[in-house]
C-alpha cells in the first residue's frame, strides 16, 4: 500500500486545495460542483493520499488533518453561539464562539444574510430590525460562504437573539418572536428573537 505524501502545509477553511478534476475530497475537504473545486473545511494539514493501483479512479485524495487543540470547529448542519460584529443592509457579521456544547479556540466569522434571517416574508426583512452589534445569536451553520466565513442562517423559532443589551446597558427580556424590552427604561426594541425552551 502507497503511503500518503508527506508533502504537507498549513491550510485553513475556505483555502483552495485543488480542482475536483485532479483530486477527491478527503476529511476536512468539501467539493463545490459549481466551480470544480476542492476547499478545506477546517485549520489543519493538508497532505495527498496517492490512489490505489487497482482503483479505477486515479485521482489522489486530499485530506486536512485538524489539530485537536484548534478546539470545535464549524460544520454545516451545527448550531453555533455568536456575537454580531456589524449590521449592514443586506447581511450582518458575527464572531463565531461556540459550536454546540463546545467553544472554539479560533476566530471564525460568520455571515446572515437577509434572506436567512426567518422563514417568512423574507423579501421584507430589515437587518437593522433583527440584529445589532453585541447581540448573542444562537445559529444554524449551513455552509462555508465566501471569504472564509460561513453562512449562518436564524430561520427557524429556537434559532435568533438569545441574549441582548439594551440602549440603556441592561439585558433585554424577550416580549415576543419582534421584540425585546429593556427592564430598566422599559423601552421596547426590535429583534428577531429566538425562542428559547420553556417560552410559551
Amino acid at each position: 500500500m502507497q503511503e500518503r505524501e508527506e508533502a504537507e502545509e498549513l491550510v485553513t477553511p475556505g483555502e483552495v486545495l485543488g480542482k475536483g478534476s485532479q483530486v477527491k475530497a478527503g476529511r476536512g475537504a468539501y467539493f463545490s460542483p459549481q466551480n470544480d473545486t476542492v476547499y478545506a473545511s477546517l485549520t489543519g494539514r493538508r497532505s495527498l493520499i496517492p490512489p490505489s493501483s487497482l482503483s479505477s479512479d486515479q485521482r489522489p485524495t486530499v485530506e486536512v488533518t485538524g489539530h485537536s487543540a484548534h478546539g470545535a470547529i464549524p460544520e454545516p448542519g451545527s448550531i453555533v453561539i455568536a456575537r454580531v460584529t456589524k449590521v449592514m443592509a443586506r447581511m450582518a457579521s458575527a464572531d463565531i464562539m461556540c459550536v454546540g456544547p463546545k467553544s472554539v479556540r479560533e476566530k471564525f466569522t460568520g455571515i446572515i444574510r437577509q434572506q436567512d434571517v426567518r422563514a417568512t416574508e423574507i423579501d421584507k426583512v430589515d437587518m437593522h430590525l433583527s440584529f445589532r452589534p453585541g447581540d448573542i445569536v444562537r445559529a444554524l451553520v449551513l455552509s462555508l460562504g465566501d471569504a472564509r466565513a460561513y453562512f449562518l442562517s436564524t430561520a427557524k423559532n429556537e434559532l435568533g437573539v438569545v441574549s441582548a443589551e439594551s440602549t440603556a446597558g441592561a439585558t433585554m427580556v424577550p416580549m415576543s418572536w419582534t421584540e425585546m424590552q429593556c427592564p430598566l427604561t422599559g423601552q421596547i426594541e426590535q429583534r428577531k428573537v429566538a425562542k428559547v425552551a420553556g417560552q410559551a
